[in-house]
């Protein structure tokens, strides 16, 4: 039996509150942004960044500026966490490999993986510097193979973060923004006098930032719709209180609408965990975010099964489930949807969210039943190709397509296949093939 030993304190549909003051918001941006161009941008950054500076595309002294304000400590730590990413990005690129068969004698089928030409790449930066989105973002689309990379962030305290541009400038990207918000990705997507528009949009952002994303989408690629963080906590009697509290405050403290959840066997567990909870929002630096999130959207679930824990969680979908049992490989078998696993106690989500390799850009809202998150094949195109090498394979397809085409009606498209009967099969064939009587 599953039960809940605490609940939501407000239901996830609350949020959808504001979703029509934010869409109107955005249409009418996207609209004076693709009127007016740099000159609406500007408007945009000045009234709402405060930010207005003579050029939002940083150049090589500036970057360079940027990164001298580092010390080498700071400095080798980016570089760390980006040859974490960089080399399980490769590994993944790896397994894309091209493909050419030949199916019937005669005709060779095939597919190549194309990177996509552009990209703009959004790095949050307003509460929380998001150096390591430059990492996800960036980086894994140099590793994909994409010829041109346009990067942006917001200005942090009235001025580009160091941090963040030299992350971007290490990863590679081609043109360096200090630009937020909507106003950053849509001149990204459409282009304006000074950027050149990209073929896809990544990274996450807040409300605005994705409802932009999602109202451009079809004019570009993006990655996916990211919501509110959310985390999810699997464990049994052989966790401890401490580190399930800290799991889920770890990521209750992005914002006062990020669902965390204990999902365990052990009702002890629980009990001890809610204890803890409160223990850590007295002393926790970010508590006044953390206490909201954790008392609106924090949920404790106990069952009384492994498999009641595993069919519960992939109803959850959450885009983070740190699983702390005794056998966390169990949940790897079994579980289908998530965003990503991290297994075992000496791993935690803040692992893959800054340095361990993974990305950390995710599925959220239950998009995990249907989706992964960002990896260097959302960066590339799988193109297929076809061949035919004989007059008898052009023939012989042919005969078939040509009934195929009739059978729906596709006059047109079954001469097609008539003419290469005709002329290759050295066949008669008639335009209309009548479907027998039944």
């Amino acid at each position: 039996m599953i039960r809940n030993l605490k609940s939501r304190g407000k239901p996830a549909s609350d949020r959808a509150s504001a979703d029509a003051e934010v869409r109107q918001t955005v249409e009418t941006m996207i609209a004076a942004i693709q009127s007016r161009g740099d000159d609406a941008v500007r408007e945009f950054s000045r009234r709402l960044d405060h930010w207005d500076p003579a050029s939002f595309t940083l150049g090589q002294e500036e970057i360079e500026r940027a990164v001298g304000q580092l010390s080498a400590r700071e400095i080798e730590d980016i570089q760390f966490a980006q040859r974490q990413i960089r080399n399980f990005a490769e590994r993944q690129r790896a397994t894309l490999v091209d493909l050419e068969v030949e199916t019937l004698p005669g005709v060779v089928l095939g597919h190549r993986h194309i990177p996509v030409n552009a990209v703009g790449c959004y790095i949050p930066g307003g509460k929380y510097p998001m150096i390591a989105s430059a990492h996800m973002s960036v980086l894994t689309a140099k590793v994909a193979g994409v010829k041109r990379i346009v990067s942006t962030a917001p200005p942090y305290k009235g001025a580009p973060h160091p941090a963040i541009v030299a992350a971007m400038h290490f990863a590679g990207a081609d043109q360096i923004l200090v630009l937020g918000g909507v106003q950053a990705v849509v001149a990204m997507a459409l282009g304006t006098e000074t950027v050149a528009p990209v073929d896809m949009l990544v990274g996450p952002g807040n409300a605005y930032v994705a409802e932009a994303k999602r109202q451009l989408f079809g004019r570009v690629g993006i990655d996916l719709l990211a919501g509110p963080t959310e985390t999810l906590v699997i464990a049994d009697d052989s966790a401890d209180a401490e580190l399930c509290a800290v799991d889920l405050l770890g990521q209750a403290e992005h914002g006062p609408t990020s669902p965390s959840i204990l999902l365990t066997t052990s009702e002890s567990l629980a009990r001890a965990t809610l204890a803890e909870i409160e223990v850590q929002l007295s002393t926790l630096p970010t508590a006044a975010i953390a206490r909201i999130s954790w008392a609106d959207c924090g949920e404790v679930i106990v069952c009384d099964t492994l498999d009641e824990m595993v069919r519960k969680a992939d109803e959850i979908a959450s885009e983070h489930v740190q699983v702390m049992t005794k056998d966390p490989d169990y949940f790897l078998e079994r579980m289908t949807n998530y965003g990503a696993l991290f297994l075992g106690a000496r791993t935690n989500v803040a692992f893959g969210d800054k340095v361990i390799g993974t990305n950390h850009t995710l599925p959220t809202n239950r998009a995990a039943r249907y989706t992964g998150g960002l990896w260097v094949g959302k960066f590339i195109k799988t193109c297929t190709y076809q061949k035919v090498l004989t007059d008898a394979a052009s023939a012989k397809v042919g005969e078939y397509c040509s009934r195929l085409c009739h059978m729906e009606n596709f006059i047109a498209h079954g001469e097609q296949a008539n003419l290469r009967v005709r002329r290759f099969g050295h066949r008669d064939v008639p335009l209309y093939q009548p479907a027998p009587p039944a």
